[in-house]
C-alpha cells in the first residue's frame, strides 16, 4: 500500500515534471534594449558599443516626445479624398511630430537553457517601418509592412550565451496619411517550444453548428512531428471542463475535431462569454506542447434584405473607426489605455470597432473579445495605386497575400472579428485592374478564413456601380456618400449595404461658434471648430444623417462613424493651418474626454442607461443679450428649458428635419448668467430627469479625478486623471486655460499629459500644460514596487490639488 502510494506520488510529480518542461515558454522583451536614431553600419554586430544609446521599454514610439515642428513631413500635395484639385501646402497631415528617418533597437538576449530538441521563435507583433531583424550580426528576417506581425525561426541562429538582437527601422517621408508613430510600438516575444508541437498560429476554432441545447467546435491544429497523440479540453469561463476530445482525423499533419458542448453560452457585445481550448500534444505518455486559446461560440450571418444577424437576431452595427495612436502616448501600446477607450465607448452604447486604416494589435482584438465589441478587421490604406509618394502601393504586388495571411492567421480565433476589409478609399476602384485587384484580394480572405466576409470602404461609389467592383464584394462598404445610399442598394446585388465609414463631424472640445448654422469646410481664426455639432466636410455630413438611414432602411445594416477618438495628424479642416496637428473628427478628444457630440450618439445608442445632456457651457461674459443656441441630447422625446426659473418652452423631437429628429433645439435663447436648466419628460408626459448649468465664477481651486484609484504595479499600467477648475462654490470653469504643473511621487512616476487641443504645441511628456476648456488629463504609471503613489497639482494662482492611487502586485 505504502509502496503504491510512493508510486502514485512520483508519477504524479514526473507528470508536473514534464508537463512544466513541455509548456511553451513565451517571454515578452519589454526591458532592455538601446535605441537610438540615426544610421549605423555597424549596428548590428555583437560587439557595437550602444552603450551611449538611450534606454528605452518596449513598446516605445520614438517620435511621441516630439517636439512639434511644421516642417516635419510638409505635403505639397492634393488630397483627392477631399475632393482637391490643386495641390497645397499641408502641415501637421502626419502630426508635425518626428517619425521620419532610420532607428536601430538592440537587445542581449538572456535565454533559459535551450535542449537540442526546442526551436526559438522570434514574434514581431508591429514594427514602424520596414523591420530588419538581426541576431549576432546575421540578418535573420524582415517585414515591409509596419502595422503587420511576423514571426521568425531564429534557433539555428542561437549561441550558447551572449546573444544580442539588433531591428533596423526605417520610416520615409511622404508614407502616411496620418501620424504612423515609429519604433517598436508594439510587443516582440520570444517563443521557446518542443519540435515536436502545434506551429505558431496553427490552431483554427470555429463554431459552424449552433442550437440551442449544443454547439459544434471545429478544431484543426496544425503539428509539427509525427506520431503525435492531440487532446483537446474545452474550459467555461470559470475553468472547469465542459468537453474533450482526442483527436483521431489526421490531414497530414493537421488534426480535424468536432466536439460536442452541451448547453452553450453564446458570445455577443451584451454578454461576451468566452471558453478556452487547452491542446495538448503527447509523444507517448509524455507531454510536447500545451496550447490555451480564449474562443467564442457564436453564429453571424449576412442576408439579403434581412441584413447582419449574430446568433440569429438581427442588429446594427453601432460603430465606430479607431486610428492606432493612443493620444498622448502615440503609437506605443498599451493596454490599460485601450481598455480606457472601450470603456469610454462601452458607456456610449457602440458596439463595433473598425481598425483604420490598419491591422489590429492582438491586445485591441483580446479586449474587444473581453468586453463585447465586434471587429471589422482592415488591412490597407492603398493598393496598386499611391495616395502617399511612399505608401503601401511600394509593396502591394509582393507583400499583399502575406500580409493578408498573417493578418488572418494570427487573428481568426478572436470571436470579436465578424469581418475583414481588404482596403480603404483605395484609387483602385476605378476600371477593370481595380475589380480584379478587389476579387484577388477577397479570395485570399475567403482561402485563409471561409466563414467571414469581406468588405471595402469605397468612396468613389458612382465608378464601383458601373465597373462591378462593389458588385462583386461580400459587404459593399460605402463611406458617407448618405445620397447615394439608395441608388447603391438597387445597384448592388447583395441586398444591404454598410456604412463602413459615416458623419466625419468636427468639433473642438468645450468651444462654442456663433451665429449656429449647419456649416460645409468651416473655419475660423483660433483654428477650432464648434462643438455644436453642425459643421462637418465637402465629403460627409452631419450624424443625423446616417441616423436617418439606420432607422429607416432596414438594408442599411450599420455604420462606423469617423472617429470614436481624435487622432494624431490629418486635422482637417485646417489641414494647411498651422499649428492644427491632430484631427477634429473624434466624438471624444485627444485625450478621451467626451466631447458634446458623444452624448448624441449615446441617446441613441445606450439603450440601458437614460441620457440627458446640455450645451453650450453658460460662460459668456461678452453674449449677455445676444442670441445663444441651446441643444439638448437626450433619448427622451420632450423636455422643458428653463432659464434663472423661467420657462423657455418645451420641445419634443419630430421629423421636420434630421436635427429636429434627434436634438431637442433652442435657438432664439437670449444669453444672461445664471442658472440654465433642462427638466425631461418620459412617455406619460411626466418628469422624468433633469440637468443643469450654472454660470461659473473666477476659477478657485483644481478637482482631480482618476479613472481608476487602483492599479498594478507592472510598471505599465495607467491610471488617467481628469484636472479640472472649479469656483468656489464647485461650480465647474469650463473656459479656464491656466497653466498648470504636475509632480507624482512614490511608487509611481508621470507618464504624458494632453489637453485635447488640436492646436497645442506643448510636449506630451512634460509635467506641465495649459487647461484647454477647463480640463486636462495627466496619465500616471507604476512602476514594480507596490505602495502608494501620490499626484499633485498646482499653478495658475488655484488651489492645489492632490491624489493617492495605490498600486498592487497582481
Amino acid at each position: 500500500m505504502f509502496k503504491s502510494k510512493v508510486i502514485l506520488i512520483l508519477s504524479l510529480l514526473l507528470s508536473v515534471y514534464f508537463q512544466g518542461l513541455a509548456q511553451r515558454n513565451q517571454i515578452t522583451l519589454n526591458d532592455g534594449w538601446k535605441f537610438s536614431k540615426g544610421t549605423f553600419a555597424d549596428a548590428a554586430a555583437p560587439g557595437f558599443d550602444d552603450s551611449k544609446w538611450q534606454s528605452v521599454r518596449v513598446p516605445h514610439d520614438w517620435a511621441i516626445s516630439g517636439p512639434f515642428d511644421k516642417e516635419i513631413d510638409k505635403q505639397v500635395t492634393a488630397i483627392t479624398q477631399n475632393g482637391e484639385t490643386k495641390p497645397t501646402e499641408k502641415t501637421g497631415r502626419t502630426g508635425a511630430l518626428p517619425y521620419i528617418g532610420e532607428g536601430w533597437y538592440r537587445k542581449k538576449l538572456i535565454l533559459p537553457a535551450v535542449t537540442s530538441t526546442q526551436k526559438v521563435l522570434l514574434q514581431i507583433d508591429g514594427a514602424m517601418s520596414e523591420p530588419r531583424v538581426y541576431l549576432n550580426g546575421k540578418q535573420v528576417g524582415q517585414w515591409n509592412y509596419g502595422y503587420n506581425y511576423f514571426y521568425i525561426d531564429i534557433t539555428n541562429e542561437l549561441k550558447s550565451k551572449d546573444n544580442v538582437l539588433a531591428i533596423h527601422l526605417n520610416n520615409k517621408p511622404k508614407s502616411s496619411r496620418w501620424y504612423p508613430g515609429a519604433g517598436l510600438y508594439r510587443n516582440v516575444h520570444l517563443i521557446i517550444k518542443e519540435e515536436k508541437s502545434i506551429d505558431q498560429w496553427g490552431i483554427t476554432i470555429t463554431t459552424p453548428v449552433v442550437e440551442k441545447g449544443f454547439a459544434k467546435v471545429n478544431v484543426k491544429t496544425k503539428l509539427t512531428g509525427s506520431n503525435s497523440r492531440l487532446v483537446s479540453q474545452v474550459l467555461d469561463s470559470s475553468g472547469k471542463q465542459v468537453a474533450a476530445d482526442t483527436a483521431k482525423s489526421f490531414f497530414g499533419q493537421e488534426a480535424d475535431q468536432n466536439i460536442r458542448v452541451s448547453e452553450p453560452r453564446l458570445w455577443s457585445p451584451e454578454n461576451p462569454y468566452l471558453y478556452t481550448l487547452v491542446s495538448t500534444v503527447y509523444d507517448g505518455d509524455q507531454v510536447k506542447d500545451i496550447v490555451k486559446t480564449r474562443f467564442g461560440i457564436r453564429t453571424i450571418s449576412f442576408k439579403a434584405n434581412e441584413g447582419f444577424s449574430l446568433n440569429g437576431q438581427v442588429r446594427k452595427f453601432k460603430g465606430v473607426c479607431l486610428h492606432h495612436d493612443l493620444g498622448p502616448l502615440g503609437a506605443a501600446i498599451n493596454v490599460a489605455a485601450l481598455r480606457r477607450q472601450l470603456t469610454i465607448l462601452k458607456d456610449m452604447g457602440c458596439d463595433a470597432i473598425r481598425s483604420s486604416h490598419n491591422m489590429p494589435s492582438p491586445e485591441q482584438l483580446e479586449l474587444c473579445d473581453e468586453m463585447g465589441f465586434m471587429f471589422l478587421a482592415e488591412s490597407f490604406d492603398e493598393w496598386a495605386k499611391a495616395k502617399v509618394e511612399n505608401g503601401y502601393h511600394l509593396y502591394f504586388n509582393t507583400d499583399a497575400e502575406k500580409d493578408i495571411v498573417n493578418l488572418v492567421q494570427a487573428n481568426k480565433n478572436h470571436p470579436s472579428i465578424v469581418m475583414w476589409s481588404s482596403g480603404n478609399e483605395v484609387p483602385d476602384q476605378f476600371g477593370a485592374e481595380g475589380v480584379k485587384r478587389a476579387k484577388w484580394l477577397q479570395e485570399i480572405f475567403h482561402r485563409e478564413d471561409p466563414t467571414r466576409p469581406v468588405t471595402v470602404g469605397m468612396d468613389q461609389v458612382k465608378a464601383t456601380m458601373q465597373s462591378g467592383f462593389g458588385a462583386l464584394l461580400d459587404i459593399p462598404g460605402l463611406n458617407y456618400r448618405v445620397h447615394l445610399y439608395e441608388e447603391a442598394n438597387k445597384a448592388f446585388p447583395q441586398g444591404f449595404i454598410l456604412g463602413s465609414e459615416t458623419a466625419s463631424t468636427v468639433s473642438s472640445r468645450g468651444v462654442y461658434k456663433f451665429p449656429v448654422v449647419k456649416a460645409k469646410d468651416k473655419q475660423y481664426d483660433d483654428f477650432q471648430s464648434s462643438s455644436y455639432d453642425m459643421e462637418y466636410c465637402s465629403w460627409s455630413n452631419l450624424p443625423d444623417d446616417d441616423f436617418v438611414m439606420q432607422d429607416d432602411k432596414p438594408w442599411v445594416i450599420g455604420e462606423f462613424v469617423w472617429t470614436g477618438f481624435d487622432y494624431l495628424g490629418e486635422p482637417t479642416p485646417y489641414d494647411n493651418s498651422w499649428p492644427s496637428r491632430s484631427s477634429y473628427f473624434g466624438i471624444s478628444d485627444l485625450a478621451g474626454l467626451p466631447k458634446d457630440r458623444y452624448y448624441l450618439y449615446r441617446s441613441r445608442w445606450n439603450k440601458t442607461k437614460p441620457t440627458l445632456h446640455l450645451l453650450p457651457h453658460w460662460n459668456w461674459e461678452n453674449r449677455t443679450g445676444e442670441t445663444t443656441p441651446v441643444f439638448v441630447y437626450t433619448n427622451y422625446d420632450s423636455a422643458e428649458l428653463f432659464l434663472n426659473g423661467k420657462s423657455l418652452g418645451v420641445r419634443k423631437k419630430d421629423k421636420t428635419s434630421p436635427q429636429n429628429r434627434y436634438r431637442l433645439m433652442w435657438m432664439d435663447v437670449k444669453y444672461q448668467p445664471g442658472t440654465l436648466k433642462v427638466v425631461a419628460f418620459d412617455e406619460q408626459g411626466n418628469p422624468a430627469a433633469e440637468e443643469k448649468i450654472v454660470t461659473a465664477a473666477k476659477p478657485y481651486k483644481i478637482v482631480l479625478t482618476p479613472d481608476r484609484s487602483i492599479i498594478s504595479a507592472d510598471g505599465k499600467d495607467l491610471s488617467f486623471v481628469t484636472v479640472s477648475v472649479v469656483d468656489k462654490n464647485g461650480n465647474p470653469c469650463p473656459t479656464a486655460t491656466q497653466q498648470l504643473n504636475f509632480e507624482v511621487n512614490g511608487n509611481g512616476k508621470f507618464k504624458a499629459v494632453c489637453n485635447g487641443d488640436a492646436t497645442s504645441l506643448e510636449s506630451f511628456e512634460k509635467p506641465t500644460m495649459k487647461l484647454f476648456s477647463g480640463k486636462v488629463v495627466v496619465l500616471v504609471e507604476s512602476t514594480v514596487i507596490p505602495g502608494k503613489i501620490k499626484l499633485n497639482v498646482n499653478g495658475g494662482g488655484l488651489k492645489s490639488a492632490q491624489t493617492e492611487i495605490i498600486s498592487k502586485t497582481k
